[in-house]
């Protein structure tokens, strides 16, 4: 079956590059985060929304 390149180079940038540690990452604590996607998505849509003049009955 032939081939793309010679299978003795197979990996070889992979395995000359140093290998770096992977940083730790937290993510907010649920009730935080759902509170401020909560800010996000009610509160600042509420407070754009153009008041209604009250309907006449």
């Amino acid at each position: 079956m032939p081939s793309h390149g010679s299978l003795t180079k197979a990996g070889k940038v992979r395995g000359q590059t140093p290998k770096i540690q992977a940083k730790e990452r937290h993510k907010e604590v649920p009730r935080v985060r759902n509170r401020t996607e909560y800010e996000k998505r009610v509160l600042k849509q509420t407070a754009q929304r153009p008041q209604r003049a009250p309907r006449r009955m």
